[in-house]
C-alpha cells in the first residue's frame, strides 16, 4: 500500500510538475523566437493600388491645393503610409508633379482635344469654353480647374511656376491657331492675336473660379456665348 501510495504519490507529483517543465520549455522557446524576429528586418509596406492612390491624391490637391495639403493629409486619403508615399511617388512636390501630368491627360485634358480636332481658333475656343462649362462643375470632383487653383497661397517658388509656366503654354497654343487663322485669312489680317489668345485665358481662369464659387454649368455656358461675340469674322469662313 505504501509503495502503492508513494507510487502513486509521486505520479501525482510528477504530473503536477509536468506543466511546469512544459512552461519553462515553452518560455524558452518563445524567447528563442522573439530572439529571432528581432534579429529580422520588419515586413514591407502593405502593397496598394498606385493608381488608386495617385487619384485620391490629385483630388486632395485639387480640393486644397498645394500648399494647404500636408503628407499626413495625403497619407491619410490615399491610405497608405509615408514610407509607401515616399517610396512610390517620392516627395510631396514628386507627387504633386505627377497629379498635375495625370490631370492634363484625363480632367483637364478637354483644352488640347479641342485645339487638335477643330478645324479653326474660333471652333477651338469656342467648344474648349462649352466643355469648361461641363467639366468645372461637374459632381464627383472638386469645381473648377486644378492648375488654377492648386497654386492658390502657394510659397514654393518651383511649383506656382510650374503652373504659371502651364497656364501660359495654353494662352501661346490658342495664340498659335489665331495666328495660323490670320494667314489663312480665316481671321482679318488686323486681328491681335496676342490680345485675343489671352481673353480666352482670363475666360477659362475666370469661369475655374466662378465654378468655385458655385456658378452652375448653364451660367457658366451663358457667360461662354458672349465671350465668343467678341470674335472677329472674315469672308466665308465661319469656324
Amino acid at each position: 500500500m505504501s509503495d502503492d501510495d508513494g507510487t502513486a504519490r509521486a505520479a501525482r507529483h510528477g504530473t503536477a510538475d509536468a506543466p511546469r517543465v512544459a512552461s519553462a520549455g515553452e518560455s524558452k522557446a518563445k524567447n528563442s523566437g522573439e530572439n529571432k524576429a528581432k534579429g529580422r528586418p520588419r515586413g514591407r509596406p502593405r502593397s496598394f493600388d498606385r493608381e488608386t492612390a495617385l487619384e485620391k491624391a490629385l483630388l486632395a490637391f485639387w480640393e486644397h491645393g498645394y500648399e494647404a495639403t500636408s503628407v499626413s493629409d495625403l497619407t491619410r486619403v490615399m491610405d497608405i503610409g509615408a514610407p509607401s508615399l515616399y517610396a512610390a511617388f517620392g516627395d510631396k512636390r514628386s507627387l504633386f508633379e505627377e497629379v498635375v501630368r495625370v490631370y492634363g491627360t484625363g480632367h483637364g485634358s478637354f483644352t488640347d482635344r479641342a485645339l487638335a480636332e477643330e478645324p479653326t481658333a474660333r471652333a477651338a475656343v469656342e467648344r474648349t469654353l462649352r466643355e469648361a462649362a461641363t467639366a468645372y462643375t461637374e459632381p464627383g470632383h472638386p469645381h473648377g480647374c486644378l492648375v488654377v487653383h492648386a497654386a492658390t497661397n502657394c510659397s514654393d517658388a518651383e511649383v506656382e511656376q510650374s503652373l504659371r509656366d502651364r497656364r501660359n503654354a495654353n494662352i501661346a497654343a490658342f495664340e498659335s491657331r489665331v495666328r495660323a487663322d490670320v494667314a489663312a485669312g480665316v481671321l482679318p489680317s488686323g486681328t491681335d492675336a496676342g490680345a485675343l489668345a489671352r481673353h480666352v485665358g482670363a475666360m477659362i481662369q475666370g469661369m475655374s473660379q466662378q465654378a468655385r464659387d458655385g456658378a452652375s454649368r448653364e451660367e457658366l455656358e451663358a457667360v461662354a456665348k458672349i465671350a465668343m461675340t467678341i470674335w472677329p469674322r472674315t469672308g466665308t469662313h465661319t469656324g
